[in-house]
């Protein structure tokens, strides 16, 4: 028996197309086309145009897309950079279900579609790298109890580069071997500090750690490639990951049900643009409103029982920057009660302002509770002006693995999130052609329109942001 990256590196070597049931094909192709459409909507923001100037300055004249950007064509370590950063831009991205501390389409797509194109891989190796991947990288976040957070780490720095190498890896055709080499390199890799939750500034850092899992992939397996090595004991060794970043992690979790229970039906994709803790009170509180017909004005009271772990890292009362408004559990959800939350226009600039909001979000009760279903439920109580008093368990929300997006909800949520850049024609036809993934020679890519294409490569290549219509 090796260690828990040769046993991991093994499987997702040897992992084959025909091994993969029907149902993790499709639910990693709809975390790949939703991503996608997250990567081209965080395109427009100052921290997605700087990473993108960034990835045209140190990286350009390669084979591979910078979505949401025209005219970009960089290496795969730069793109892989710009892409992982703007998927996280604005809180719209795919994690596991229960949370694991692990953001599947963040770190793990880029580093899929640049290593693609790098290679010319086509669309079913695409979707059996993310399959693989996912299995590697699921487990690792499980077996550390999602406990690296508690000491001040964001996870998704820490656990994507693991990820991404074995994305990157299998796409790059790495053997077993060189594949686990890959693995102990991405060890060294990890970063990412929770400071931004304690700041009233710099929390655009943030979309950086998944930047730079998905950039750490490349050059993990491109490295190991070349026979450079890492430690075989790099995941439950001495001063390995769940030694130094995590508090009583478990061993056996690494491997368990490997090649038995498929990680990848855990994915779970986001309704709303804010922090997953966030999405079942605001599913919940919303249907309350449909049910009862009050708005936010109409609420006196709010009072939320929710997971400690909640309480502790997302009660944000003042938020300076739209990242930390939606980080914020009490903003969100009053955010929520004034505003569409399923549309990503509603959390702007003007939010973080609007007195109703800011009414909303100072009078909500946030208290710790223990008996909870789990780590993002929450026992809701409103209580109006006219004296009538609401109380709901929160427990799931659309886009969870028991409740996923349908076809047409994620064509919608494409759509909603594409048409703007891409104008509605194009945003379709690249919807028609990811969805046939499996059997596309090359990469699907959008047509940018000739409408806004000067305007937006200038707003790039100056590091600025292109203007918001």
């Amino acid at each position: 028996m090796g260690t828990a990256s040769q046993t991991l590196a093994a499987y997702a070597a040897g992992l084959q197309w025909q091994d993969l049931p029907e149902d993790v094909r499709e639910r990693a192709r709809a975390c790949i086309i939703d991503t996608l459409a997250c990567i081209t909507f965080g395109a427009r923001f100052p921290w997605s145009a700087a990473t993108a100037a960034y990835a045209r300055r140190y990286g350009a004249a390669g084979p591979c897309t910078v979505f949401g950007v025209p005219d970009t064509a960089v290496m795969a370590p730069a793109a892989a950079l710009a892409n992982g950063a703007a998927a996280h831009a604005f809180e719209q991205d795919s994690l596991r279900s229960p949370g694991a501390g692990v953001h599947p389409g963040a770190t793990l797509v880029p580093a899929v579609v640049a290593a693609c194109q790098d290679a010319g891989a086509d669309g079913a190796t695409a979707l059996r790298a993310f399959v693989a991947a996912c299995e590697v990288m699921f487990r690792i976040g499980a077996a550390g109890h999602h406990t690296s957070e508690k000491l001040g780490f964001h996870a998704p720095g820490l656990l994507g580069p693991y990820g991404a190498t074995v994305a990157a890896g299998v796409v790059y055709g790495l053997d077993a071997d060189r594949l686990a080499s890959a693995l102990g390199i991405a060890g060294s890799l990890s970063s990412g500090l929770l400071a931004f939750t304690k700041a009233r500034q710099g929390a655009m850092v943030k979309r950086l750690h998944m930047g730079r899992a998905c950039e750490a992939g490349i050059l993990a397996a491109r490295l190991a490639a070349d026979g450079y090595t890492g430690p075989e004991t790099i995941l439950e060794g001495r001063f390995g990951f769940l030694d130094v970043y995590c508090r009583d992690g478990d061993p056996e979790l690494l491997t368990a049900g490997l090649g038995r229970d498929w990680e990848t039906r855990r994915v779970c994709m986001k309704r709303y643009p804010c922090h997953v803790t966030a999405q079942p009170a605001i599913q919940a509180l919303r249907q309350l409103m449909g049910e009862h017909g009050f708005t936010g004005r109409d609420v006196a009271q709010l009072s939320l029982e929710v997971p400690d772990k909640v309480a502790s890292h997302h009660d944000i009362r003042a938020p300076g920057d739209v990242m930390s408004a939606q980080y914020s559990l009490p903003f969100s959800v009053a955010l929520a009660l004034c505003r569409d939350p399923e549309d990503p226009n509603s959390f702007d600039e003007e939010a973080l302002s609007d007195p109703d909001i800011l009414r909303l979000c100072g009078l909500i009760r946030l208290a710790a509770a223990q008996d909870l279903p789990s780590s993002w439920s929450a026992r809701i109580e409103v209580v109006l002006r006219d004296g009538r008093t609401l109380q709901t368990l929160a427990s799931s929300f659309r886009g969870m693995p028991q409740d996923p997006f349908g076809g047409e909800d994620l064509r919608r949520r494409f759509l909603l999130m594409t048409g703007q850049a891409l104008g509605e024609d194009a945003a379709r036809a690249w919807y028609e052609a990811l969805a046939q993934l499996q059997v596309q020679p090359a990469f699907p890519v959008p047509a940018f329109p000739a409408k806004g294409r000067a305007k937006w490569l200038a707003a790039v290549k100056e590091g600025g942001a292109p203007e918001r219509s």
